[in-house]
């Protein structure tokens, strides 16, 4: 059975106490780091040892399962699971047999870094805990780990330390950090239904991040889909093009490595492979289609990390061209997450919301968006509203009347339900082109805007509450940390 996991790093004093470790052990391990998360990799008494992330709890636990243990040399498809799960690019392998030094050596996307350790072992709370020293040629560290099947007995003995403020670190980014290695820019491409947004972060040695440049550029790849819901040849041709662009700006920018992933558009396309295919052929970069679920997570992470929200119950929605994730917990805690097909594209398709509609046409809307957010009826109403994506990031700039975008400013937003009220007026009452007029609307989310501000206020009234926080971070946020952090 896989153990929880628990483990910080840079822990001073005596932390365990008058104990007497029951056993002490050095070893001298060979671990493989990647510029990416993934795997933990190393080379133990001969073996190539892979430990891969199953599962993280409410309690931040991490569980791991053992992968591999093979002897040296290795096959192609041992090499290619290996880089695949450090998330680095495999090359061709028309070999059989393959030496460490065969696939790592020469790549500044992965480092491998001798470490001696000494280790003494305790039990606490029935857990197996133990206290490292980790020398390497960069630097020494101490490290605390605490293991156990069930993970309950986990986060109690972390308690029973004094520990539970302590960050929850796996080796991989522990050694990062006290190497140096990683510290760099990195980019994220976040593909939607209506928009491809661009992101690119810094990270600095301590692990911090700055951001360096973000942006989205509308493409419409949900444009013109139709009952069978497959994508059109124009649209997958003008958002792989956007793609492209980005990664060669990426490059230009100096950036290490880029992550990709798709949302609502291409999970509900039968042919979303024909649009990774033709990322893949242009840029040679794989867009990885993520589940509602995982995108309602990433949003959550990315929302709440970013806010000074009161304690409590916590609701987050991300709303988008073709769907909306709503993700509901409390404090720093997950307790459910759920996307459902509710978007701006489909609505403005329908009740034709791209130009000036009659009130009567703009209650139509409203209730088609009301039935189709059934799963948001008698809810309790949450502490906390948080709301992110283009829709609600438009919003608060035409709010602060923002001539120029300032994330500084959009971030923290409160937007009530009169000033939501407002809005809608303001748009229902414009065609495209004079809502292009509208300081603080990017003129590419002219033709969407009604409909996703209808999302907006449906789900402020659907929940019960008066206001939401405008977050300006996104799943592109969350999957830059959690991908590179």
């Amino acid at each position: 059975m896989n153990r929880w996991e628990w483990r910080t790093f840079g822990i001073g004093g005596d932390v365990v106490g008058e104990r007497s470790p029951e056993r002490v052990q050095e070893s001298d391990e060979l671990y493989i780091l990647s510029v990416a998360n993934g795997d933990t990799v190393k080379v133990r008494d001969g073996l190539m040892d892979v430990k891969r992330l199953e599962q993280v709890n409410d309690d931040d636990l991490q569980q791991w399962a053992v992968v591999m243990k093979e002897e040296f040399p290795l096959s192609a498809e041992h090499v290619r699971s290996i880089l695949e799960g450090l998330h680095v690019p495999v090359p061709r392998l028309d070999r059989d047999h393959y030496d460490l030094e065969d696939f790592v050596d020469g790549r500044p996307d992965l480092l491998a870094v001798p470490v001696h350790k000494h280790r003494a072992r305790y039990t606490i709370g029935g857990c197996m805990a133990e206290l490292t020293e980790v020398t390497t040629e960069h630097g020494s560290t101490r490290t605390v780990a605490v293991e156990s099947e069930d993970a309950d007995s986990v986060t109690a003995a972390v308690r029973e330390l004094g520990l539970e403020d302590h960050p929850n670190t796996s080796y991989p980014r522990g050694l990062k950090t006290l190497v140096g290695f990683g510290a760099g820019r990195y980019a994220v491409v976040d593909v939607g239904t209506n928009s491809v947004k661009f992101h690119i972060g810094e990270r600095t040695a301590d692990g911090t991040w700055q951001a360096v440049l973000d942006r989205a550029e509308v493409t419409r790849l949900g444009e013109g889909r139709g009952e069978d819901g497959r994508l059109r040849a124009e649209p997958i041709e003008r958002t792989a093009d956007a793609v492209t662009g980005m990664v060669a700006e990426a490059g230009e920018a100096g950036v290490l490595a880029v992550a990709a992933v798709g949302t609502a558009g291409l999970r509900m396309a039968p042919n979303a492979a024909d649009f990774v295919d033709a990322v893949r052929a242009r840029c040679d970069l794989d867009v990885e289609i993520v589940s509602g679920e995982e995108e309602a997570r990433l949003a959550y992470v990315a929302a709440t990390s970013a806010l000074p929200l009161a304690r409590g119950s916590r609701a987050v929605f991300d709303t988008g061209g073709g769907s909306s994730q709503f993700t509901f917990g409390r404090d720093g805690h997950v307790q459910e997450q759920f996307s459902v097909p509710v978007g701006a594209v489909r609505y403005t398709e329908r009740f034709g919301l791209a130009g000036a509609v009659e009130e009567d046409v703009l209650k139509q809307a409203l209730d088609a968006i009301d039935g189709d957010l059934s799963a948001l009826t008698a809810r309790a109403v949450p502490d906390a509203l948080v709301g992110l994506g283009g829709a609600l990031t438009n919003m608060a700039a035409v709010k602060h009347e923002l001539a120029t975008y300032d994330p500084a400013v959009v971030q923290g937003t409160e937007l009530d339900r009169s000033e939501v009220d407002r809005q809608l007026e303001l748009y229902r009452s414009r065609d495209s082109d004079e809502r292009r007029g509208i300081v603080g609307l990017q003129p590419g989310r002219a033709d969407v805007i009604l409909a996703g501000a209808c999302i907006v206020r449906t789900v402020l009234a659907k929940l019960g509450i008066e206001s939401l926080t405008v977050s300006d971070r996104g799943l592109r946020h969350g999957l830059l940390v959690e991908r590179f952090g």
